[in-house]
This record gives C-alpha cells, sequence and structure tokens, in this order.
C-alpha cells in the first residue's frame, strides 16, 4: 500500500479490505492476555484508593521557605502522627496523606496546623485539612457500585431492544473488557483510585458503547441485504461492514483522544486523575469495539440456522468449483501454454460438431455472362 492510497482509505475515498473475522482468534488471544495481566495486578497487587474511599485527613499547603519530606514528617511525628505519606509537587506545595485527624480534637488539629505553618514560613490559616470519614468513603464505592449495575442492565436493554440479543452479549462483554484492563491499569500503576477516576469509567463506558452502536448498526443493516448475505456468508459480511465504518471510528477516536492527552499532559492534578482513566479507557474501547464486539457477533451468529446452510451452500458451490478446475484436462509436460491452449480449442471445436455428419463446401456463385 503506498502512501497516497493509505491517505485516501484513511480520508474515506476507500475501503480497506481487512480480514477482522478471519484473524479473530488473533485478537482474541491479545485481549485475553491484557485481561489477564490486568486480573493479575488487582490479585496481586492493591489499588490505591483515595481518602475518599478508605478515609483519612489531607493536609495542603504552599511553603514560602523550602521544606523536604524528611522534615515535614519529623514535625508530625513530634506530634505522634506516624504513616504519613508526603508529597513535594512542583518544589513549591506539600500535600501530606494521614490517618484521620477526627480523634484528635480540636486543639491537637490547631497544634499541627500551627507547627506546618511554622516550618514552611507561611500563616497558619494557609495550612489547609480536609477529614473524610471512612463512611462517606463506604459510601461512594457502594454508590459507584450500584451506579455500575444500573448502567450495564440499562444498556442490555437498550440495545436488545434495538438490535438484538446477540449484539447486546457481545456490547456487554466489549464493556466489562474496558472496565478490567483499565482498572488493572491503575492497579499495575500503583495511581491513586479518586472519585473522578469513578466518573471517568462511567464515561469510558457511554464512549465505548457509541462505538460499538455504529459498526453494529452497520452489520445489521448489511445483514439485512440478501443479495450480500447469499454472496458474502455471514463473515463476510461482517468483515464488509467493519472495513466500511472503520475509518469513521478511528477519526471519531482521534477527535476524543487529543483534547484527553493535552488535558493529561498540561492539566491540574484532578484533571490528569481524571484525563488519565479516560485516555486509556478511551483507547481500549476503540480496541474493543473493533477487535472484540464484531468478531463476538460473527461468533454467535455463525450458530444461527439459517447461516449454517448458508455457510453450507457457500463450501458446497466452492467445492464444486475446485472439482471442476481439477477435472479439466491438464497440459502435457514440457508444452508451452499456447500449445496446451491450441489442444484445448482444438477439443472444443472437434466436439460442437456432428458425429458422422460431413461439411458441405458452399459453392460460388456463377459468373454472369457479358452480353
Amino acid at each position: 500500500m503506498n502512501v497516497r492510497h493509505a491517505l485516501d482509505t484513511y480520508r474515506g475515498h476507500s475501503i480497506p479490505h481487512v480480514p477482522w473475522v478471519e484473524l479473530r482468534n488473533r485478537w482474541f488471544a491479545i485481549s485475553g492476555l491484557l485481561v489477564a495481566v490486568s486480573l493479575a495486578g488487582l490479585l496481586f497487587g492493591d489499588l490505591n484508593f483515595s481518602i475518599d474511599f478508605e478515609g483519612g485527613a489531607r493536609i495542603t499547603y504552599t511553603f514560602a521557605r523550602p521544606v523536604d519530606a524528611e522534615q515535614v514528617q519529623a514535625t508530625l511525628e513530634e506530634q505522634g502522627i506516624d504513616g504519613a505519606e508526603i508529597q513535594i509537587v512542583n518544589d513549591e506545595a506539600v500535600s501530606i496523606r494521614t490517618p484521620s485527624l477526627t480523634g484528635e480534637g480540636i486543639s491537637e488539629s490547631e497544634v499541627i496546623r500551627r507547627e506546618l505553618a511554622e516550618q514552611a514560613g507561611i500563616q497558619p490559616v494557609e495550612v489547609n485539612i480536609e477529614d473524610v470519614g471512612p463512611t462517606w468513603g463506604g459510601e461512594i464505592s457502594r454508590k459507584a457500585a450500584i451506579g455500575l449495575v444500573i448502567v450495564l442492565a440499562a444498556i442490555m436493554g437498550y440495545i436488545t431492544l434495538r438490535f438484538e440479543l446477540k449484539m447486546a452479549i457481545g456490547a456487554i462483554i466489549a464493556l466489562i473488557h474496558d472496565v478490567v484492563i483499565t482498572v488493572g491499569v491503575y492497579a499495575l500503576t500503583g495511581r491513586e483510585v479518586t472519585p473522578e477516576t469513578v466518573i471517568a469509567v462511567l464515561t469510558i463506558l457511554g464512549f465505548s458503547l457509541y462505538d460499538t452502536v455504529v459498526i453494529y448498526d452497520k452489520i445489521k443493516e448489511n445483514l439485512e441485504t440478501q443479495s450480500l448475505v447469499g454472496r458474502l456468508g455471514s463473515d463476510g459480511t461482517i468483515d464488509l461492514s467493519l472495513n466500511q465504518v472503520l475509518m469513521r471510528s478511528v477519526n471519531t477516536s482521534l477527535v476524543v483522544l487529543l483534547p484527553i492527552l493535552a488535558l493529561l499532559l498540561f492539566g491540574g492534578e484532578t484533571l490528569k486523575d481524571f484525563a488519565f482513566a479516560m485516555f486509556i479507557g478511551t483507547a481500549i474501547g476503540v480496541y474493543s469495539s473493533i477487535f472484540l464486539a464484531a468478531p463476538l457477533l460473527a461468533v454467535l451468529k455463525k450458530r444461527e440456522a439459517r447461516f449454517r446452510q448458508l455457510e453450507q451452500k457457500l463450501t458446497d458451490r466452492e467445492r464444486v468449483v475446485a472439482r471442476r478446475a481439477t477435472a479439466a484436462p491438464a497440459a502435457t509436460p514440457g508444452a508451452s501454454t499456447g500449445e496446451a491452449a491450441a489442444v484445448r480449442a482444438t477439443a472444443r471445436t472437434a466436439t460442437t460438431g456432428r458425429p458422422g455428419q460431413k461439411s458441405k463446401r458452399r459453392k460460388p456463385p456463377a459468373k454472369r455472362k457479358r452480353r
């Protein structure tokens, strides 16, 4: 494929010819490997939940006098706080995560605030202490799980009514695939899971569903064309449908991924948490819509009786063509292609005449006498 043809394909002027269904075992193997690695990360590693889920206190402030993590750790230990996670952000701010300070009392919290402010050379009011109880974190987790179940059930019902049950099954498997891999990436990288992450995951489900519905809609339209299905079969029709909408799916995904990448590179800490989950989930969602949802539908469609009969007819037709090609007279060894063609032409001419019938030569017209 040259550059011009690739550019025409990208712009949608020509349709690619990729055997997606034929290579389905390869796509399934890649997806299985990604899911296995993600599950291994979840089983043998821990998700780094933020204090919004586990409870605790977050202390943030900007320092005027340079401090390091060791100095802050020593100050907290003097106040009886152990196990604090301290992070210096951009050499100008401190982010501290500690166990909940609710039991310490108001006076103890004020002492901690004053000591940290004095160390950083700022006023005590500039030290922000946010304390979150574990009950609120558990409520967030419970509502997130309920929301995920409701979303999956609603998607299942919508696609079943709009298309069919087999397409709904393929879409749900693709969505679960996306969620498992996205959460697995968080477990493997150790990135903090925040409420923004939950919002991003639910947003990912919507985008992945949109991409899958676009592909399924084209497949449904082509599968209802009897002449097309009779000529290509179910696998060939699904391949054609996927190739027809491939560039639309890729271009739409690029338009979504580029702004997310900008937020991931140049956004603040809160935006980066949201953008990271969005970028990973959107990329996986594009992959699953093309490489997983459509091939899964092809596997389910082949189980239908009408498509099994059609595949049998196509197979029988291919056998007849192969038998005819095998029964054709072979050329004599050493003879040229032209000689073999002349032999076949002579044989066809010899079989067209009637046996035992002599050919009659037409007499030339009599010459006219001159007067």
